[in-house]
């Protein structure tokens, strides 16, 4: 059974690569505009494209090489773009882009599970062949405007390969995320209703888990998942595969925790500010004291503290109010405190802390109305409150208690964004987090996702071992060579995998990938540029592929001859 989501279709340009997914992207834009317009453009971080047009061009068929050499298919993946004026767009923030599946289907030849949804594009590859001949798969749309005063000020789009972005906004990394929803990280729920589509779940649903239930998604009722969707840090992602391997992407959790009394202990959602020195790692652990200024809102630290004997050397507890944030923190810090916490004044998410004021050294987090009123009422009855912030080891950032990943689910439903990402606290950030970050270089943990929908089979957890070359030997071609050549090589067990190039006095030249791979024959191309784009000078430059903890990899040399 297939089921329509969207239409439209034109012109064709396309890539591919030897054992992967081959990407045939359908120009859908005018003369002299989008992937057409004209504008003179310098060469930039590898791309060649001397217009923007061309330059877009290149990043959309670079991004479907990345994507195409990390999975396979035998069925070509179709996919319509267009760069066309988005709204809303300003000064202050505005729409990147947008993309998802064409169609979906169910109950195919190949289906993995029955009376599932599966986008078009991995039915098509379970199945085996094009089950909606002349359609696309994927249908994207993105913000011409970024390269416009107008959207954004100053900040533009960055055409290069290399993330080397800067302030600007690196369209590869764009790419890369909204092909990853159109290949299937998204649900097709409504999340108004929290009913499935035609009452089936689809793949992507079948891996989330409520934790406020204890119920997987499609056991829920349409009531449980509306409410799950708006429930932060309630939705996680219960498949295996990305389970096993979010230990190789995410680093050690930043908490803020209630160790006692027993009645309000636990993890507390909070945020951070922009002012004083991040929480530090080890963590430090206080008793929680409210601040008491003597006037008005006694609590809200707007006037000169009147206990600041009890605040000494003890974790300030302090009410949102009408002065500002720094203000609050330097009157506990001058009292005492080794840190802060802000409690707001409203209900919804803890706010971020905005303000500047080199003076401040100790830390601040604000937390959510609630809990502020809950420890209160600990404090004034006379119940010591003890508190742990910082770094902890031994949980990973952004997961619950069993290391799985959070879903994105703002209190505020958030319509293309909520529950089809992953929550903001992952760190470092991942590339399918709801807003794009400047530290993306990769795929990251999407991929393992992709082998829980189906996409991949199960991908087993990054070991240290060496990477199995490829028969006879792992090797780069042509070499010599003048404008590209190609690294092949072959890896004996899945697993994150970095390909660098060096110089003959060992100096990092480039770094080409750095992702997921599947077991099996690979390659990677380098065409001879370092990390900024510029072309490397004739020489020998050394080769290395690393698999796995230990490092351990192929090696080999290169020739390049202009």
């Amino acid at each position: 059974m297939k089921t329509r989501l969207l239409t439209a279709i034109l012109l064709a340009a396309t890539v591919s690569s030897a054992h992967a997914a081959t990407f045939q992207l359908v120009n859908n834009d005018g003369p002299g505009e989008g992937f057409n317009d004209p504008t003179p453009v310098s060469p930039i971080g590898g791309n060649p494209g001397t217009t923007r047009g061309q330059q877009r061009l290149n990043v959309f068929l670079a991004a479907g090489n990345i994507w195409g050499q990390l999975l396979p298919d035998n069925v070509t993946i179709v996919v319509e773009a267009t760069f066309d004026s988005q709204s809303p767009c300003d000064a202050s923030g505005g729409v990147l882009g947008s993309a998802g599946a064409n169609s979906v289907a169910s109950d195919f030849p190949g289906a993995l599970i029955p009376n599932t949804w599966y986008s078009i594009a991995l039915a098509n590859k379970l199945n085996g062949s094009d089950m909606d001949p002349g359609q696309s798969d994927i249908v994207a749309q993105f913000n011409s405007d970024v390269d416009n005063a107008t959207c954004l000020g100053t900040i533009g789009w960055y055409y290069g390969y290399d993330h080397n972005e800067g302030s600007n906004i690196d369209l590869l990394a764009v790419v890369l995320h909204e092909l990853g929803h159109g290949l299937g990280f998204e649900t097709f729920a409504d999340l108004t209703t929290g009913d499935f589509l035609l009452n089936k779940p689809d793949a992507y649903a079948r891996n989330l888990f409520d934790l406020a239930t204890n119920l997987p998604w499609d056991q829920e009722t349409s009531t449980q998942r509306r409410n799950s969707s708006v429930n932060s840090g309630q939705l996680v992602w219960g498949g295996a595969t990305v389970k096993k391997n979010a230990p190789q992407f995410l680093g050690q959790a930043t908490i803020v925790r209630v160790d006692s009394p027993p009645d309000v202990a636990g993890f507390k959602e909070f945020n951070t500010a922009q002012f004083g020195p991040a929480l530090p790692s080890p963590a430090l652990q206080g008793e929680l004291m409210l601040v008491d200024d003597g006037t008005g809102n006694a609590g809200d630290g707007c006037e000169a503290i009147q206990n600041g004997a009890q605040i000494s050397g003890k974790i300030a507890l302090i009410e949102r109010g009408t002065c500002t944030f720094t203000s609050k923190v330097a009157r506990a810090q001058a009292a005492g405190a080794i840190a802060v916490i802000i409690g707001n004044d409203t209900s919804g998410a803890p706010p971020f802390l905005p303000g500047t004021d080199p003076s401040i050294t100790i830390p601040t987090v604000s937390i959510t109305q609630d809990d502020l009123v809950m420890l209160e009422d600990q404090i004034l009855f006379g119940n010591p409150v003890m508190v742990t912030m910082g770094g902890d080891p031994s949980q990973l950032a952004g997961t619950d208690g069993q290391g799985r990943p959070r879903m994105y689910a703002p209190p505020a439903l958030a319509p293309g964004s909520s529950v089809s990402h992953w929550d903001t606290p992952e760190t470092p950030n991942l590339l399918m987090e709801p807003f794009i970050n400047s530290d993306l270089t990769g795929v990251d943990l999407t991929q393992s996702a992709f082998a829980d929908i189906g996409w991949l089979g199960t991908l087993t957890a990054v070991a240290d071992g060496p990477v199995a070359p490829a028969a006879p030997r792992a090797f780069a071609a042509p070499n010599p060579f003048s404008t590209s050549t190609a690294i092949h090589f072959a890896l004996a067990r899945a697993g994150a995998t970095s390909i660098e190039i060096y110089d003959v006095k060992g100096a990092l030249v480039k770094r080409l990938s750095s992702a997921w791979r599947p077991t099996g024959p690979q390659s990677a191309g380098w065409d001879g540029t370092d990390a900024r784009g510029r072309p490397s000078p004739n020489g020998i430059y050394f080769w290395r592929v690393r698999s796995g903890n230990a490092g351990a990899g192929a090696s080999g040399r290169v020739v390049r001859i202009h």
